[in-house]
């Protein structure tokens, strides 16, 4: 399996009473709360995303005990233009971002071509390079993409999307995506300035909270509900 992450991503269950409890790694396109699900937890809340000695993401959740039958998570989905007989290359992706909110407005940042949502706007961030932790991804990534120096405050979600669709190389890909979400604020909020030019974002603006359902953001944040507080949310990704 290729992924930016060879340790891997470990899953921790703190309950509001007793110690921690390492539930172990997650498989390839399993969401994290499947596997609290599994052992009896429910999850009240993101805690932390750390690297452990071994290089592995530790993503630590708030738990309490499941009580009935676990929620009913997100199902592998396929492009319509990848019929069911066709396999990709399995593909582990971690990332982190961040939401940013000055008197300016949102930070978000338009994908290019380079992307499978070209055209479409989310949140400053990426994939995290080797070694590198969830923090230092995300403040690495602002920078490159928007120019803004901001400070971290608490991880607000940790999202899982698993597709088997085409990348743009046009090659079968069986993906997942783990993306970890931080809440951030900017100091000194000034004009988006993109120091990597070439790379995945095409565009990086202020945008004001009345005006992002003027955007097309992809689906996956537009259903990222401390971003775009609605009932209208896209199933897609």
């Amino acid at each position: 399996m290729r992924t930016n992450v060879p340790g891997g991503v470990r899953v921790v269950a703190a309950p509001d009473r007793g110690a921690p409890v390492s539930l172990g790694r997650i498989a390839h396109g399993q969401h994290p709360e499947s596997l609290l699900h599994s052992a009896g937890w429910i999850v009240q809340t993101p805690l932390s995303a750390v690297v452990a000695r071994d290089g592995a993401i530790e993503l630590a959740y708030r738990v309490s005990p499941l009580s009935g039958i676990p929620p009913r998570l997100e199902e592998v989905r396929r492009d319509p233009d990848v019929s069911a007989h066709l396999t990709g290359e399995p593909h582990q992706r971690v990332a982190a971002y961040a939401l940013v909110v000055t008197g300016k407005g949102v930070l978000l940042t338009k994908f290019t071509a380079q992307t499978h949502v070209s055209g479409q706007w989310g949140l400053p961030g990426g994939g995290l390079e080797p070694g590198e932790t969830p923090a230092e991804g995300v403040l690495r990534e602002v920078w490159e993409e928007t120019g803004q120096r901001v400070r971290l405050g608490a991880l607000v979600a940790i999202q899982s999307s698993h597709w088997i669709g085409r990348a743009p190389s046009r090659a079968v890909e069986d993906f997942h995506a783990i993306r970890l979400v931080y809440r951030a604020d900017c100091p000194d909020p000034t004009d988006p300035v993109i120091h990597d030019v070439g790379g995945t974002t095409g565009d990086a603006r202020w945008v004001p909270p009345d005006q992002l359902h003027d955007l097309a953001l992809t689906p996956s944040w537009r259903a990222f509900e401390a971003l775009v507080p609605t009932d209208d949310h896209s199933s897609d990704r």
